[in-house]
C-alpha cells in the first residue's frame, strides 16, 4: 500500500510557526568557516522526514540529527528561524569540507 503524502497541499495555508518550540533546549552559536554565525540545536529525533542540505539524503524519523538557522538575517530572526534546516550531525560537522550544494 502506497503511503500517504504528509506535504501540505498548495492551496493549504502554512502552519504557524511555534517559535518557543524550536527555541527549547537553548541553541549554541558556532561560526562557518564562511564568516557566517549558526544557532545549532541537537534534537534527539522528531515524527516527520527532513532531508539534509550537506548529503541531500532524507533524515528518517526518530534519528539524532541538527538544526541550524542563521543568526542574522535581512528580515530579522524570525525569518532566519523559518529558514532553518535539518541537517545529519556528520554532515554539519563536514559542511566546511564541502562544495556548496
Amino acid at each position: 500500500m502506497a503511503r500517504q503524502s504528509r506535504k501540505r497541499r498548495y492551496a493549504e495555508p502554512h502552519p504557524e510557526l511555534d517559535v518557543d518550540a524550536v527555541l527549547r533546549g537553548r541553541p549554541r552559536v558556532e561560526s562557518g568557516s564562511d564568516g557566517r554565525r549558526w544557532n545549532v540545536r541537537n534534537v534527539a529525533g522528531s515524527e516527520k522526514i527532513y532531508r539534509c542540505p550537506g548529503c541531500l539524503q532524507e533524515i528518517a524519523p526518530g534519528t539524532a540529527h541538527v538544526v541550524a538557522w542563521g543568526e542574522d538575517h535581512l528580515f530579522g530572526a524570525e525569518a532566519a528561524l523559518a529558514e532553518r534546516r535539518h541537517w545529519h550531525r556528520g554532515c554539519w560537522q563536514a559542511r566546511g569540507r564541502r562544495g556548496p550544494r
